[in-house]
């Protein structure tokens, strides 16, 4: 049901070596249009990441001590950085001196939620995918996270039927109908118990794309306590 990091991530990627240069980095981030690269060694492993806020560490030193009076690009001034790791990137020729190390990675079989939760508690944007010896072997981005939120209300409803309601060993769903719009389920329809109901809609509030289960479903056994108090 949840699907994976394989199934959106983009394999074929840029990346750079320890011993590329500032301005070869710089150039690589602007022609792909990324917001960070990778950083490999010889084997493919993953090294490190270099961002767009590690390069503008130089910048911002260079504003800061040669430059009176001039002002850094407002980005620059909105992201601030720690003095301490300015002054140490600041010299960085090469992207083995300028990138944020150890890298935050993934694996290919990780769940897509699971690489939204990291990207969003490190504050990145991208997250290398590498194999179980760390070698890479592509990128997801938040631009790939989204995409499971923009599967179409037909794939999702298949979903539903054939893994949650046909796939419901433990009672018969086949009483439980189910629509699809804009990323909303509706369950209708009846199950046995109460209890068979709730689970049903846990499950399907589970299905990569669902935005909200709405719960029409009705029950011919109540087997639910009712809340204390």
């Amino acid at each position: 049901m949840h699907m994976k990091v394989r199934d959106v991530m983009t394999r074929d990627v840029a990346s750079v070596n320890g011993t590329t240069s500032f301005r070869d980095t710089a150039e690589v981030l602007i022609a792909h249009g990324v917001s960070a690269v990778p950083v490999v060694d010889g084997d493919g492993h993953v090294i490190g990441v270099v961002s767009e806020a590690d390069l503008l560490h130089k910048e911002g030193f260079r504003a800061q001590y040669y430059g009176e009076g001039y002002r850094p690009p407002l980005r620059v001034r909105l992201r601030g950085w720690p003095a301490k790791k300015a002054d140490e990137k600041a010299g960085g020729e090469t992207a083995a001196e300028l990138m944020s190390a150890p890298a935050i990675t993934v694996r290919s079989y990780t769940s897509v939620v699971s690489a939204a939760r990291l990207m969003n508690e490190h504050g990145v944007k991208r997250l290398p995918v590498v194999d179980d010896e760390d070698r890479l072997e592509g990128v997801i981005s938040r631009h790939d996270v989204l995409k499971v939120f923009a599967r179409g209300n037909d794939d999702i409803a298949r979903e539903v039927r054939d893994d949650i309601l046909e796939g419901a060993l433990w009672t018969d769903a086949s009483g439980v109908r189910v629509s699809v719009a804009d990323g909303v389920v509706t369950l209708s329809g009846s199950t046995d118990r109460h209890s068979d109901a709730r689970i049903l809609v846990k499950m399907a509030e589970r299905v990569n794309g669902v935005i909200e289960v709405v719960d029409r479903l009705e029950w011919k056994d109540e087997d639910m306590s009712a809340p204390a108090g």
